[in-house]
């Protein structure tokens, strides 16, 4: 869909004509609203303009006062930064406490998915970018349950840029509804063989296994121990097939290979 496709009859519906287009745009459902005043209020838009191309026909396409007339190459150009510009405003607008009330209307809907975990129960997820930094990290989901982040299941929000959300959004929404912040959830899942739990104390064993190992290849390289045949052959082999003395000053730099 672009936004020749988005008809408007009327000048109250030409308003906000790019948002509403933005906003329906399939792909676009993580994002909210912005609303008008806070556009167009400068201060909101600090420094944007020397991270966006065409800043000023951007910012005007964005706020419907767009007269400038281009080929389609420019004008696709346009669009391009305009949607750029709408992401980084958006990322500042989401911790407005306008914008919060927004996103947690959202969020209480599931417009954002469940955890993939099954021990959450269905938690609801919020967009999180890893980076505040664009075209760094693309947008994940963060479940405030298992306090983990999940790639998004469908392939048009998986390449949202996650500078749109930012790293703090989340943080900052929990604290302003410190009510919402999920339950912890204390169920793990319990390995089982046949019904059995597995004892931890198996991998203890297993680790215990692997240090011993280690400590006596390391007497072997100094010369307290004398290696068994079976022993030889596999340092042998560790090697390459290569046989050499092992100097007993040079003992301590080196390193396990086994």
């Amino acid at each position: 869909m672009n936004v020749e496709e988005f008809n408007s009859e009327t000048d109250s519906d030409y308003s906000s004509y790019w948002r509403d287009w933005f906003i329906s745009s399939r792909g676009h459902e993580y994002f909210c609203e912005i609303d008008e005043e806070y556009l167009t209020d400068r201060f909101n838009l600090t420094g944007l303009n020397t991270e966006v191309q065409y800043y000023q026909y951007a910012l005007d396409l964005v706020t419907d006062v767009f007269d400038f007339e281009c080929n389609d190459d420019m004008r696709e150009q346009i669009e391009k930064s305009a949607r750029h510009l709408y992401g980084l405003v958006h990322a500042r607008y989401i911790i407005t406490t306008r914008g919060l009330q927004k996103m947690l209307e959202k969020y209480k809907k599931c417009d954002f998915g469940r955890c993939p975990r099954v021990l959450c129960s269905g938690q609801p997820l919020l967009p999180i970018g890893l980076s505040d930094l664009p075209n760094v990290k693309s947008v994940k989901l963060y479940c405030g349950r298992c306090e983990d982040v999940y790639v998004p299941k469908s392939s048009r929000h998986a390449v949202i840029d996650g500078a749109y959300f930012g790293a703090s959004f989340p943080h900052i929404l929990f604290q302003v509804y410190p009510q919402l912040i999920p339950q912890k959830s204390t169920e793990r899942h319990i390995p089982r063989c046949f019904g059995f739990k597995v004892h931890a104390s198996a991998a203890l064993i297993r680790w215990q296994e692997q240090q011993r190992v280690a400590q006596r290849r390391r007497l072997i390289e100094a010369g307290v121990e004398v290696p068994t045949p079976e022993e030889a052959e596999r340092m042998q082999d560790s090697d390459d097939g290569e046989e050499e003395e092992v100097d007993p000053a040079e003992v301590e730099e080196k390193q396990p290979s086994w």
